[in-house]
């Protein structure tokens, strides 16, 4: 029989509040599409429903739309249905608090207060302290991950069974999606190709649990070894050190507990031991003690991009505004680097030119002077 206790979490996990605050977490600045507007429509009923189904122990997860993305590297991304993504939101609401305070605050991925900026600044604090790192990274990561291993992480700090048998349906769904072949470790016998493993690239869940996955990397690195510095964003992490040998052998440690306890390998090539004052690659940046760059290929796909959306704006395929917004986006994320000779070059190319920009246009910053021609040019001019 159940505890109180235990019925609890569940409780509040089907409660109307909780399930109403994660509709309007998982329709946020997706109000636009079809799915979110369908469920809008019929917002109580389907509410209402999700409820029953969760209560009576009939909820089952939906089928995923799946499609790839090619930058950087070409990942099969799965959507899952919008009644599902409310009921992530509606789990992670009552679990996440309980892995929170005791994950290490130099985790940056998929939490609050941090994020990519914040690792790629903490990067080069770190590279200011350290005179050596060794960046690594897992190779095939959210498809390589185990279930079997996973549920027993989550379950150490979600005991309620029902709350476990929600996670482990959620989790089995991704059994099979990256199904793309298995290498076997040492000491795997015949069976271990048949371990559920992998999951959805794109599922809230999903995000939150690399991080609950990869918790016993993060306690390796800073309980024991003990490493000058320690840095992680999902499955990129960096160790740093007084020493370039002594960095080598914990890298050596970190491999053997990869394939050891949770099953996983780094891409080998990689993961050398390097300077910090040669600049160091991290999260589309190459981070150096006194300063900070885009990495190339970076700069090629942002200038093809926006190249495309300049072209798009000029036949009148999309609106000024649209325009500027991807404009500033990229422009917000680059300034985190020393980029305003990049900024310039890059959106320089949209220049208005005699006739269309007019004085004004001329004496602005080139990443402004498409703000200019907007006064003095309709889309389709």
């Amino acid at each position: 029989m159940a505890s109180p206790s235990d019925c609890a979490g569940w409780r509040e996990l089907v409660s109307w509040d909780n399930l109403l605050a994660s509709y309007r977490l998982a329709a946020q600045g997706k109000r636009g599409s079809a799915a979110v507007a369908a469920f809008e429509y019929h917002l109580g009923e389907g509410l209402l429903d999700l409820q029953g189904r969760l209560t009576d122990g009939t909820w089952q997860p939906g089928p995923y739309v799946h499609f790839a993305v090619h930058e950087p590297k070409r990942r099969l991304i799965s959507a899952a249905p919008f009644a599902d993504r409310v009921v992530h939101h509606a789990l992670m609401r009552v679990i996440e608090p309980r892995f929170e305070h005791c994950f290490i605050g130099d985790s940056y991925a998929n939490r609050r207060g941090k994020g990519t900026h914040a690792a790629v600044a903490r990067m080069q604090q770190l590279c200011r302290r350290w005179p050596w790192v060794l960046r690594m990274d897992v190779r095939r990561h959210f498809p390589s991950i185990d279930h079997a291993i996973l549920l027993q992480a989550l379950h150490r700090r979600v005991p309620e069974p029902r709350l476990q048998h929600l996670i482990a349906q959620i989790v089995a769904s991704g059994d099979g999606i990256h199904d793309d072949g298995f290498e076997p470790f040492a000491e795997d016998d015949l069976l271990a190709a048949c371990r559920p493993r992998g999951l959805p690239i794109g599922n809230l869940t999903s995000q939150f649990w690399s991080n609950c996955y990869l918790d016993a990397l993060d306690q390796l690195a800073c309980r024991t070894l003990r490493c000058g510095g320690y840095l992680r964003y999902v499955d990129d992490f960096a160790l740093f050190g007084p020493c370039k040998v002594q960095l080598a052998e914990q890298g050596q440690a970190v491999r053997e507990f990869l394939a050891r306890r949770l099953r996983l390998r780094v891409h080998e090539r990689a993961a050398q031991v390097q300077a910090t004052a040669a600049g160091v690659p991290w999260l589309g940046f190459v981070v150096f003690p006194d300063h900070r760059r885009v990495k190339a290929r970076k700069v090629v796909a942002a200038t093809r991009r926006l190249h495309a959306a300049w072209s798009a704006w000029c036949t009148g395929s999309i609106t000024f505004g649209e325009l500027d917004v991807r404009i500033q986006g990229w422009i917000n994320h680059v300034r985190h680097a020393d980029s305003w000779g990049l900024r310039t070059s890059v959106l320089g190319r949209f220049d208005l030119g005699p006739g269309t920009g007019g004085s004004m246009a001329a004496s602005l910053p080139p990443h402004r002077r498409v703000v200019a021609q907007s006064l003095v040019r309709s889309p389709a001019g």
